[in-house]
């Protein structure tokens, strides 16, 4: 069995779902492209599951030590602290908009 590349599944998972909209599809055929993109969008999950986990153990401290951290792509904005560098908490406070229900 061929390794399926994240950008490919994801490009078919798109075609898919875009098929599936159109409404145009008989039902046979949409339910096997129905199960061919619950497959592929399971298959990028994990994919994206595994490079979160990377990306945590690749974390370093302030003394340059490698930690793991938890991944949070709105923290940082991008960049991540250097050794020596002080690290912010930007966890939102009780009664921030982060805690209020839409």
């Amino acid at each position: 069995m061929r390794k399926e590349r994240f950008e490919d599944a994801l490009d078919r998972l798109e075609k898919v779902v875009s098929k599936l909209e159109q409404g145009d599809v008989p039902l046979e055929e949409s339910l096997k492209l129905f199960e061919e993109g619950i497959r592929l969008s399971r298959y990028c999950n994990q994919k994206l599951d595994e490079a979160e986990k990377r990306v945590e153990i690749l974390l370093k401290d302030k003394n340059g030590a490698f930690r793991a951290e938890p991944f949070s792509p709105s923290e940082g904005k991008g960049s991540f602290p250097s050794a020596g560098e002080e690290e912010r908490d930007d966890t939102p406070s009780k009664g921030s908009s982060f805690d209020e229900e839409e």
